[in-house]
């Protein structure tokens, strides 16, 4: 009799709370949809009038972590309404819950040092998705940016997940341009003006390509002769390309300066040896015997 008691009552039960549970799960299907299409509206809204790179991936940023932000405030919300239907009593599980995060916040200093530091990062739009950065020791590729990571794939394909409480530098080496310096090493006996000569006809044949003219953004800065190295002159020039293209139109240019010197005959000299013998003080210098032999080739 109990037991019949007892089933006539879980049906009750379930037809009560089943109803509801349906109900708060289409719901929190319908916020989460509009959570994503109003993130997708806002990134939209953030580069209205801006087609430039620069502001989308901004605004990508910015969006993927106000849309995992609000998810998180969802479920969590989702989840206190769902024990509520259960019959849980949630009062004592948030007074357990605040005593919990006020040990965890002195347990987990590093996590609310991570968070804050992102959230600056974030607003001062250091960093974005697409971005090529050096931070924390490492360089690479930004694949995601939230509060409390960054995440780094560099050259080789390794994934770096940085937590943002340990940037403290942030090099951004594709924000707004780029640039690629370049120090050109030529010989001793070459004509300077000769080399810099060179160097603004390649890149102005570049800049007239159609496959790069659109990344270089100004002509070729020749910034001088910048030093004598034990074997070579350096001439450092610098090109300017938009984000990202700087590697690309560098070694292109590389490339094409190379078979310009050897069409001219520029020499691009490698490191060598002059011997000094010294001389004696009636200026006379002791004689240098070379004997050059030739070595037969070895029996077959």
């Amino acid at each position: 009799m109990q037991i019949q008691e007892l089933w006539v009552e879980m049906q009750a039960w379930l037809l009560a709370t089943i109803p509801r549970i349906l109900l708060l799960a289409v719901v929190i299907v319908v916020v989460l949809k509009a959570i994503k299409i109003l993130t997708s509206r806002l990134s939209k809204l953030l580069i209205i009038n801006k087609k430039d790179p620069e502001s989308e991936k901004r605004a990508i940023t910015l969006a993927a972590v106000l849309h995992n932000f609000l998810r998180v405030v969802v479920m969590v919300m989702a989840a206190m309404t769902l024990l509520a239907q259960l019959g849980v009593q949630i009062g004592p599980l948030l007074a357990t819950a605040g005593i919990a995060a006020l040990a965890v916040g002195f347990a987990g200093q590093s996590l609310v040092k991570d968070i804050i530091n992102g959230f600056f990062i974030l607003m001062q739009d250091q960093i974005r998705v697409g971005d090529v950065v050096k931070i924390a020791g490492h360089g690479g590729l930004v694949e995601n940016v939230t509060l409390k990571m960054t995440t780094l794939r560099d050259l080789h394909g390794n994934v770096h997940y940085i937590p943002n409480g340990q940037i403290d530098v942030v090099t951004n080496m594709t924000k707004e341009f780029s640039r690629y310096v370049m120090d050109i090493g030529v010989s001793y006996r070459e004509d300077v003006d000769e080399v810099i000569a060179v160097i603004r006809e390649v890149d102005e044949e570049m800049r007239k390509d159609p496959e790069f003219m659109n990344d270089i953004l100004q002509s070729v800065e020749i910034l001088g002769l910048d030093r004598f190295d034990d074997s070579a002159v350096v001439v450092r020039a610098r090109t300017t390309a938009k984000p990202g293209r700087q590697w690309t139109i560098g070694r292109e240019f590389n490339r094409r300066l190379k078979k310009a010197f050897d069409a001219r005959g520029i020499e691009i000299p490698f490191p060598h040896v002059t011997l000094y013998m010294g001389v004696d003080k009636a200026g006379q210098a002791p004689p240098l015997r070379v004997d050059l032999k030739k070595q037969d080739p070895p029996n077959s």
